[in-house]
């Protein structure tokens, strides 16, 4: 997991979890997985996050990692 904590885009990360999707539908989706995680949302509320953010940094991925699993 180490080597894959690093900053993505907002995109670029949730087709690493949903790689069938296309980008837009997969960001929307994992933007639903992140409301529904009160715990990831509110870690990534302390970390900057919000909805419209455009990338995540290396911080908030290991966060998304944590709570979701590596994709």
């Amino acid at each position: 997991m180490e080597n894959m904590i690093r900053e993505y885009g907002r995109t670029e990360l949730a087709q690493l979890y949903f790689p069938m999707l296309r980008s837009d539908s997969a960001w929307r989706k994992m933007k639903g997985w992140i409301e529904l995680n009160k715990t990831l949302k509110n870690e990534l509320l302390q970390l900057g996050y919000s909805p419209t953010v455009r990338s995540f940094t290396p911080r908030m991925v290991a966060s998304i990692f944590e709570e979701l699993g590596e994709p």
